[in-house]
Parts: C-alpha cells; sequence; structure tokens
C-alpha cells in the first residue's frame, strides 16, 4: 500500500502556486497595506506585486493600471460595502437612537478599526494631485455615506423622534467625530495625549451619546 500524502497547509504553499483565483484578493490586500503606509504617488505596482508574490505582469492582468488598483482597493474595503448596510438600514427595527448607536459602533468595527480607515486620510492629503481618484472616492465614497447618514437621520424624523433638521449640515455632526478617529489611528501620538490610556470604543459611546443629546426630540 502507498503512504497517504501528507496534509500541507495553506500558509506553506508559495504565493505563486495558489490558484488563480485567489491572487486578485491577495494583491488588492498587498496594494491596501501599501497605500496607507506609503501613500498614492509613492506606491509602485512592483512593489504590489512581490509582496502579493507575483509578477508585475501578473498583477496588470487583473488590474490595467495603478488607478484601477487603486479603485479597486476602495471598492473592495468601503464602496462596495454600501448596499449592505443600505440594506441593513432598510431592516432595522430599533429606535433612532438605537439605530445611531449602531451606526457609531458598525463604523468602527467594519471601518474604523481596520487598515482601511487609512484611506481617507491617504485621499485628505494626496486628492489635489490626483483629481481623477479624487473624483472616483468622491463619487464612490463620500456622496453614499452622505446619504446613509442623511437617511439614518430622516427615518429619525419621520418616526417623530429627532427633530427637524437641516440634512445638508447635520450629516457633519455624525461624520465629525468618526473623521477624528480616522486620523488619530494613523497619529495617535499627535492626535491624543496619552494614546495608551485611550479606548475607541469608549470614545465611539460617548460621541454617540453627544450627538444623540442634540439630536433628539426634547420633551417640553
Amino acid at each position: 500500500m502507498s503512504a497517504a500524502l501528507p496534509c500541507i497547509p495553506t500558509s506553506a504553499i508559495p504565493k505563486r502556486g495558489r490558484r488563480k483565483d485567489a491572487r486578485p484578493g491577495e494583491l488588492l490586500d498587498a496594494a491596501l497595506d501599501l497605500f496607507v503606509d506609503k501613500g498614492y504617488a509613492a506606491t509602485r505596482v512592483e512593489e504590489v506585486a512581490a509582496r502579493a508574490g507575483v509578477s508585475k505582469g501578473t498583477l496588470f492582468l487583473y488590474f490595467p493600471s495603478k488607478q484601477e488598483l487603486f479603485k479597486a482597493v476602495v471598492r473592495q474595503n468601503i464602496a462596495g460595502r454600501f448596499a449592505e448596510w443600505d440594506l441593513e438600514l432598510e431592516s432595522y427595527v430599533g429606535t433612532s437612537q438605537d439605530l445611531v448607536r449602531y451606526c457609531f459602533e458598525t463604523w468602527w468595527e467594519r471601518i474604523g478599526s481596520t487598515k482601511a480607515s487609512g484611506l481617507g486620510k491617504l485621499m485628505l492629503s494626496e486628492a489635489n494631485n490626483f483629481p481623477e481618484i479624487a473624483e472616483f472616492y468622491r463619487h464612490e465614497v463620500v456622496e453614499p455615506g452622505h446619504q446613509l447618514i442623511r437617511r439614518v437621520l430622516q427615518r429619525g424624523m419621520d418616526r417623530g423622534e429627532l427633530r427637524a433638521l437641516d440634512l445638508e449640515h447635520a450629516v457633519y455632526l455624525v461624520l465629525a467625530p468618526l473623521m477624528f478617529l480616522m486620523f488619530s489611528q494613523s497619529t495617535p501620538a499627535l492626535c491624543i495625549p496619552n494614546a495608551e490610556r485611550f479606548s475607541p470604543q469608549e470614545y465611539i459611546r460617548l460621541q454617540a451619546d453627544n450627538v444623540l443629546q442634540g439630536l433628539c426630540v426634547r420633551s417640553a
């Protein structure tokens, strides 16, 4: 009888020998790391390919340019999630107060605490030099994000749980504390003295409560 073949863990298989359908994901993960760490301008596609364990030519089979690679990174990590978040909003049955808290906490869990939070900071620092990707980010991330927040606030007004609001400006009441937390993740020592004692989860909870104090209908 022949001996059984040993089971080789996936991590032990060289990346060049893995399934082709795994390569796009590996390339996007490598690109996210490099874009966030080095910025858009300084990231070279050769570096992305090398980190993913493939050739530059292989990268171009999936993503024909650095710009298209960056767009794919944004879609995978942020823009592609709006359809899922829209469905969650449609099916949510709790109060507006609970929904606002849920939005804050969910943003932190799915975006703020992940590498993807660095994409927003990247765009703010490099948008003027790359207007095409800035326009893409505005269309795919900023506008859908604002629309989602407006829907949350409009739902609260329709239910009589939130006071009448100018939605075009009220959006930024929700965004402002999240943007601070986004910046603090990349430069905590600069933004937050004694950062080792800072709890993002506690900050999120306090900011949600603070925003709700201003948004909710007040009793006579």
